[in-house]
């Protein structure tokens, strides 16, 4: 599931816990809406008692019609003593042949072949594993019992550039993440951009009959680094563990 632009029909927004483009998010209650925050800055996505996922985003400046856009670059995934890094490589140029996806995990490189199907697992983790789902720019992160994540890198193209006004120049292709997040386990806490709209209470307080509704607040899910537990919103508890794995 790969869209390098997203509108409401768009299919990376048809399911819930979904991310794509100039960040629309579909939340746990089916609802899509738009989250901009900030170029070269870190926001809080989901933040629960076991588990806190950050997002860092990009962005460009269109001068000709004075607007700011944003795209989602890596994620940051902190659970108990343990940081997983999933992230797109810049490109000045994209290389439809070339891998753009950079995995780390606890700051280690994770190296999987270039090969449909390969599989990373770790030795440290139990349940932990990272599978290729195209030769390049695809891959699936399985935590058992706790999330799975599918990442897509994609670039914007001079023809989204052209029909969003982007103002896309020849020194980046803006090479972003698109995301799917499946949630096995999130407690009735759960905050931030995403993670709020799955507890059992969540109101949803947006314009949804807005053509593109969006969700404000952006101060109380800044995070000051990629891996820091420490917006307004957040629930991690640091010595909660990875208490959900079998």
């Amino acid at each position: 599931m790969s869209c390098s632009y997203c509108e409401t029909t768009c299919r990376c927004v048809e399911f819930p816990g979904t991310s794509c483009g100039d960040p629309s998010f579909t939340g746990g209650d089916g609802v899509t809406y738009y989250f901009h925050g900030r170029k070269d800055q870190d926001f809080c996505i989901v933040s629960d008692v076991d588990l806190h996922i950050n997002a860092h985003f990009i962005g460009n400046h269109n001068p000709v019609n004075g607007r700011n856009f944003t795209w989602i670059q890596a994620i940051g995934v902190t659970f108990g003593d343990h940081r997983l890094f999933v992230g797109a490589r810049k490109a000045v140029e994209w290389e439809e042949d070339e891998d753009h996806i950079e995995i780390t995990f606890n700051g280690e490189p994770i190296n999987i072949d270039t090969a449909n199907n390969a599989q990373w697992v770790s030795k440290v983790q139990s349940g932990l594993s990272v599978q290729r789902t195209d030769i390049v720019n695809s891959i699936k992160v399985d935590f058992a019992n706790v999330f799975s994540i599918s990442a897509n890198a994609v670039p914007i193209t001079d023809e989204d550039s052209k029909i969003h006004s982007y103002g896309k120049t020849a020194k980046d292709s803006l090479v972003h993440l698109d995301l799917r997040f499946k949630f096995h386990y999130l407690t009735d806490v759960v905050d931030g951009v995403l993670g709020q709209t799955y507890r059992s209470n969540y109101v949803n307080k947006m314009n949804v009959t807005a053509k593109m509704p969006i969700m404000g607040g952006t101060p109380k899910y800044f995070s000051s680094g990629l891996f820091s537990t420490d917006c307004a919103v957040s629930k991690f508890q640091h010595n909660g563990g990875a208490s959900h794995v079998r």
